[in-house]
């Protein structure tokens, strides 16, 4: 079984900064890209950003520049840092982590957290 708790949403003001946690929980193979993603229009999920257990990163590029992805010291740990935040970032944020072993992948999902840019 394996979980994923999102936190660090909220309300800010465009231009603002907001940090969002991920933390797992589970048999997670140690391998693995952890990331965040959010709705788009025509799309299930947008990436956001993503981080493998090496430490290569990947960004839309709607949020070069703006936002870090990084990993934390505790296992299985992610954080999305979000500076100048505009009212376009708007949505709700979901973590994710995906690992494949013997070409058969595995793909969990958080409940999401919310992130309202508005003044």
């Amino acid at each position: 079984q394996v979980q994923l708790v999102e936190s660090g949403g909220g309300v800010v003001q465009p231009g603002g900064s907001l940090k969002l946690s991920c933390a797992g929980s589970g048999s997670i193979f140690k391998i693995n890209t952890m990331g965040w993603y959010r709705p788009a229009p025509g799309k299930q999920r947008e990436l956001v950003a993503t981080i493998t257990s090496g430490g290569i990163t990947n960004y839309a590029d709607s949020v070069k520049g703006r936002f870090t992805i990084t990993r934390g010291n505790a296992k299985n740990t992610v954080y999305l840092q979000m500076n100048s935040l505009k009212p376009e970032d708007t949505a709700v944020y979901y973590c994710n982590v995906l690992w494949t072993i013997l070409a058969k992948k595995e793909d969990y999902w958080g409940q999401g957290t919310q992130v309202t840019v508005s003044s």
